[in-house]
């Protein structure tokens, strides 16, 4: 998801991309998928790494790691960036949805809620651009390829507690707040909030990008990264 941002980033900063344990080529853990024990594991990360200090990117999953980051371990985050993220629970209205689409991969596996995920994923004009045909095509199997554990990691965003406003309060570092404008699944407004409870934290809206921002609109991104980082240096 953020390929396009470490090529653009890597002549001037070492960057570091994982997934979050059950993801990608993370291990599969029986549990550990609430939103402390991924903290934990970022900064274990970290630590393994020989990492002190850092820039931290997290887009929605990983935003809200990032925010809980650099509440409870300020001196490890030199910036935060928070992409297609939200600090509030999951709203109560999308939680039926989310569990019947986790029970059929679990029946079926991830084939069989492609449609409804990339409508989740992607924004509108992303999802109807006929010279985007392959990239959509990339991205549905790259969906379809996750196992059935993914179901693990679902959850864990499902029954996510909220960060408390007086605690989004205590943030202090330089703040970059992205969201794309056809992000269905954490709305602009959820945008909004943390910005207005961050501290002097910066808000882009993107045109055209949806949930995965970084991969709708990767040029508008990686202006707004490089822009934000110059002055958070």
């Amino acid at each position: 998801m953020f390929r396009a941002q470490m090529e653009h980033l890597s002549d001037r900063y070492r960057v570091i991309a994982y997934d979050h344990r059950g993801q990608g080529q993370s291990e599969v853990t029986s549990n550990g998928y609430d939103m402390d024990t991924l903290t934990e594991d970022a900064v274990a990360l970290l630590d393994g790494l020989g990492v002190e200090r850092c820039h931290f990117a997290g887009l929605s999953m990983g935003g809200f790691v990032a925010m809980r980051m650099a509440i409870r371990y300020p001196k490890r985050i030199q910036s935060l960036i928070l992409l297609e993220t939200s600090a509030q629970a999951e709203p109560r209205e999308n939680v039926p949805r989310y569990r019947l689409l986790n029970t059929i991969v679990r029946i079926f596996g991830t084939g069989a809620v492609k449609k409804p995920v990339m409508k989740i994923m992607f924004g509108e004009s992303f999802l109807q651009d006929e010279s985007r045909q392959e990239l959509r095509q990339q991205w549905g199997r790259e969906l379809t390829s996750n196992k059935r554990s993914i179901t693990r990691a679902v959850q864990g965003v499902i029954d996510r507690a909220a960060v408390p406003a007086d605690q989004l309060a205590t943030i202090k570092c330089p703040t970059l707040i992205i969201v794309g404008e056809e992000d269905v699944a954490t709305v602009p407004d959820k945008a909004e909030y943390m910005a207005r409870h961050i501290p002097e934290a910066e808000l882009v809206r993107i045109p055209r990008a949806g949930h995965t921002s970084t991969v709708e609109e990767p040029q508008l991104i990686n202006q707004a990264l490089a822009l934000f980082l110059r002055l958070a240096d």
